[in-house]
């Protein structure tokens, strides 16, 4: 199955923690890391008295269903200092988002696929318009017809695309 993973990080070192993230979804067992966007610097959303995003997006091959993937990219957010707090959009060392897992449309709990937010999150869109300029989602909706619909809000690129996806 093909599947997307959004990554976010404000606090530490967050390029780090990114990379950290890409490197880690790579050792996990049943994921295969197949693109991995470039580095871009974003606007917090939310609060405004906190740091500046890192995001990015990898697209990978998973054998795992969509709740042990969602169980997998939480343990690795764990393993990088992830606290969950009731504040939404606060600061946080490492956020692993699943954006899409195939064209299934998941509505569950713990998990609801694809992300609500993406259609209309600069963070996102653009990295995810970069590793997958056509795709489509679920719903008919096209990347590249959603980035004009969204504004880049200060959204620049922090680094080139990260080497050795495979």
């Amino acid at each position: 199955m093909i599947a997307y993973i959004a990554i976010g990080s404000n606090l530490g070192k967050p390029d780090q923690k990114a990379l950290a993230a890409i490197e880690a979804l790579k050792q996990a067992e049943g994921i295969s890391v197949t693109a991995a966007s470039s580095l871009y610097s974003s606007k917090p959303m939310g609060p405004a008295d906190q740091p500046d995003y890192i995001n990015a997006v990898v697209e990978i091959t998973t054998t795992l269903d969509p709740i042990r993937l969602l169980d997998t990219t939480q343990a690795i957010e764990l393993e990088h200092g992830r606290e969950r707090k009731e504040e939404r959009w606060g600061p946080r060392t490492l956020d692993l988002d699943i954006l899409l897992y195939g064209d299934r449309v998941i509505d569950e709990p713990r998990l609801t696929v694809p992300h609500y937010g993406m259609k209309v999150r600069e963070f996102v869109l653009y990295p995810l318009a970069e590793i997958a300029p056509d795709l489509t989602l679920p719903d008919g909706s096209r990347v590249q017809a959603l980035l004009t619909q969204v504004d880049r809000n200060g959204l620049t690129v922090w680094s080139a695309p990260v080497e050795g996806t495979a």
